[in-house]
């Protein structure tokens, strides 16, 4: 199963985009998207809306499975 980072770092190489483009597209820091790619860290849904407008994909893609997401799993 994938998970959000790498489904993030799956489409960003597909635009042929670095983490450093990605970041600034969607104004997010460099370290950040690191974070992500490698599963350190889980975005917010707010991010997740802002790297699924950069990456043209829809949010809903990148959290396919995730069984931490709130949008999955509402509180």
């Amino acid at each position: 199963m994938n998970t959000i980072g790498q489904k993030i770092k799956t489409h960003r190489e597909l635009l042929n985009m670095t983490q450093q483009e990605l970041a600034q597209r969607a104004r997010i820091g460099t370290h950040t998207i690191i974070k992500y790619e490698n599963g350190e860290q889980i975005p917010s849904n707010q991010t997740i809306l802002k790297l699924s407008t950069v990456l043209d994909i829809p949010a809903s893609e990148l959290l396919d499975h995730e069984p931490n997401s709130a949008i999955n799993h509402p509180l």
